[in-house]
């Protein structure tokens, strides 16, 4: 509809454009406040029947209002689409066009007329998918610059008009590059038409998103998963939604970015958590590597369907049943076939352990029927709860602890001998044996892969509830079994896997999609690469780019939108007497001269010098360095964050160890000692893909602060 139709009040003039707009933004927030009014009037005291619908109506109607909020510093809409046509009408000559305010939520007048349209309406996608080779019908796509909350300028696309002059897309660069202060934003005024269409991909279909660091994959998960509570609502809140992050930190990060756009009750965790809850068992210990890495590998799958069915024994002695005067009896052979015969549906085992009793209860009525009685369904729950019959049921078929399965497999050596012949060579079974067996569930030291393996168990005891949708990020670092931990959680639904083969920094990380879509049980899934950058400038992702034919070979570099000249500074930092070899350095990189003879107190400069520019700055180092620099930075006066806690304006410098940067991102970075950050990993490999996230943290500046030299590959 025209926007000037939204309210009756007097508009600037024609001649003053951003007037008008500025009039339509305080027109639609007042709208807002209205209908968040018409909510908290709303009187439910006489609508329910009783008081649990009463409280289930009252938690609705209290989300709904904080759904309503209007965040004084969050643009109300971002965009805004003229249309040549009304959309969905016959494009006949003379058709009256309308005109759309696009936002982050729908918001009506009085009337119930949109004054802005919620950017996930099939009318907004033009917005983002619109161009001068495929206009979609737009006349004009207008974008919004903002100050906090008020509008303070606009551009203009004629997409139609092939003799308009366009303004360029400084709003839309600006939006981009604009400081990161708090936790993750939403990118909603800015998805470029390749993220729209992973956004918008239909709910049936598993998604997994190959993304270059600063393609913006995490972003394109979370509003997929805005998007998808928007089209398929009544389905999802059944079923739920599930955000899987690689750590706390990291899900901090994030948490924000949901609620901005309206959704309030998407849970988020990580594998661990999953695992743990599910395992019921505190993890207290950790694995060697090697050791980790057996365990997630895939073949540890079958040797836990064998260690769970090792139990099952065949019947030898026939079960008689006493019911008043008579006896019946069922003779050990065909107690014998129910049992094979529930072996070879490959059912769940308590699935198979509760159909046993039935089985053979339907035995004993068949026998009654032929002797000439007229047994009914009560019959044969009662046969099927005589002691007779459980005793065997508990012979035959035992109950499993999946915990108290997991401690026998890892703490007798015979036990997982036979569970896993034929699977395990004697070396590998040997390395999962626990040095010192534990003498209970409680007092074992349960690493975090061992409450994966008693996942699975327990999935195959009972079947893991399945969720409607998951995203699954950082989903590279994932070993097959932990992909068949978070499979087990969608197996009726889909998911969006999103990561980085590049980025895999852990002994079992993803050696290629297909292979990790095949575990999570998704095979065939729909693979997307995303290489067009928007948060890391050219000169550093180019830089970061020179590891990628040791790390990644198979994958295509990255290419920035983004060409800020003088983004990457490396500076070699001399040890006292040794001289600065400034042939080792790249030579299209800026060598500034390091004054202090220590690589800590050129650091803590960095830092300095960092702050005196606007916005956040992560200080990265290899983790066994973080102790000496957070001495350094409290000795200078420094105060700095630890990952996973808030930026403000006064407190804006992060010290990050290296294994947590993953996902995270800052306006300025300072990397202390990429060889210290490589040493640091079990591998050069491993040790490379740690660098490489840590050299693509940055959104506007990185400087490489060295004593050593460099990996050869930057070098």
């Amino acid at each position: 509809m025209p926007s000037h139709a939204s309210s009756a009040t007097t508009q600037p003039p024609a001649s003053d454009p951003l007037g008008r707009e500025r009039a339509h933004l305080a027109q639609s927030r007042a709208a807002l406040r209205a209908m968040r009014a018409d909510v908290e009037s709303l009187d439910i005291s006489d609508v329910t029947g009783n008081w649990v619908n009463a409280a289930i109506l009252e938690r609705e109607i209290n989300d709904r209002i904080k759904a309503l909020a209007d965040l004084a510093d969050t643009p109300l809409f971002f965009g805004r689409l003229d249309f040549l046509h009304a959309p969905g009408a016959a494009l006949a000559e003379g058709s009256a066009g309308e005109r759309f305010y696009i936002g982050r939520r729908h918001v009506h007048d009085a009337d119930g007329d949109p004054m802005v349209i919620d950017w996930r309406a099939p009318v907004s996608q033009a917005f983002y998918r619109a161009s001068k080779k495929d206009p979609q019908d737009v006349a004009l796509r207008r974008r919004f610059g903002y100050t906090g909350g008020e509008l303070t300028a606009y551009e203009d696309e004629h997409l139609t008009d092939p003799t308009a002059e366009d303004q360029a897309g400084a709003l839309l660069a600006a939006e981009i590059e604009r400081p990161r202060v708090g936790p993750m934003r939403d990118i909603v005024a800015t998805i470029q038409p390749e993220q729209d269409e992973i956004v918008r991909a239909d709910v049936h279909g598993t998604v997994c998103v190959q993304g270059a660091p600063g393609t913006g994959k995490t972003a394109v998960g979370l509003h997929r998963v805005a998007y998808l509570l928007y089209a398929h609502r009544e389905r999802l809140a059944r079923t739920g939604t599930l955000v899987i992050g690689p750590n706390r930190s990291f899900l901090h990060y994030i948490e924000q970015v949901l609620p901005a756009l309206g959704e309030l009750d998407v849970a988020q965790a990580t594998v661990q958590d999953l695992v743990a809850k599910s395992a019921q068992v505190e993890v207290r210990g950790e694995d060697e590597a090697a050791v980790a890495a057996l365990k997630g590998d895939a073949r540890m799958a079958e040797v836990l369907r064998r260690a769970v069915r090792s139990g099952i024994t065949m019947p030898t002695e026939a079960c008689v049943v006493v019911r008043g005067s008579r006896r019946w009896r069922v003779p050990a052979y065909e107690l014998e076939e129910l049992v094979r015969e529930l072996m070879e549906r490959e059912i769940r085992y308590g699935a198979a352990m509760a159909a046993l009793p039935q089985r053979i209860a339907h035995a004993v009525l068949v026998r009654m029927e032929q002797a000439g009685e007229a047994p009914d369904d009560r019959v044969q729950d009662a046969v099927a709860r005589n002691p007779a019959v459980k005793a065997v049921v508990k012979a035959a078929w035992p109950p499993v602890d999946p915990a108290k399965l997991v401690l026998r497999l890892l703490s007798d050596a015979e036990f997982l001998s036979r569970c896993a012949e034929g699977v395990l060579t004697e070396q590998e079974q040997a390395l999962l044996l626990w040095a010192k067996p534990a003498r209970s569930v409680k007092s074992a030291k349960w690493s975090p892969a061992d409450a994966v393996l008693i996942d699975e168990a327990r999935d195959l005891v009972e079947r893991t509830p399945s969720l409607g949708h998951v995203v699954l990020d950082e989903a590279q670092d994932l070993s097959p079994m932990q992909y068949r931990a978070v499979g087990r959680r969608c197996t009726t639904g889909s998911a969006t896997v999103l990561g980085d083969i590049a980025q895999g920094t852990t002994p079992w990380s993803t050696a290629s999609w297909d292979e990790a879509l095949t575990h999570l049980g998704k095979p065939g899934a729909r693979v997307e690469e995303l290489t067009m950058g928007f948060r890391v400038p050219g000169e550093v992702i180019d830089y970061a780019s020179r590891l990628l034919p040791a790390i990644a070979p198979e994958l295509s570099p990255a290419r920035s939108i983004r060409e800020s000249v003088g983004a990457l500074s490396i500076r070699q930092v001399p040890s006292p007497g040794q001289a600065v070899d400034s042939e080792a350095l790249d030579a299209a990189s800026a060598l500034a001269p390091a004054t202090p003879p220590q690589l800590g107190s050129a650091v803590v400069d960095a830092c300095r010098e960092s702050l005196k520019r606007e916005g956040s700055i992560g200080l990265i180092a290899a983790d066994p360095r973080i102790p000496e620099l957070g001495a350094a930075l409290q000795a200078a006066g420094l105060p700095y964050l630890t990952p996973g806690t808030e930026t403000t304006a006064e407190a804006r410098l992060t010290l990050v160890p290296a294994s947590l940067a993953k996902g995270l991102e800052y306006d300025y970075v300072v990397l202390d000692e990429p060889a210290a950050i490589v040493d640091a990993e079990p591998d050069r490999r491993t040790g490379l893909r740690r660098l490489y996230v840590c050299l693509t943290r940055a959104v506007s500046g990185l400087t490489i602060l060295h004593a050593r030299p460099l990996p050869e590959a930057l070098a």
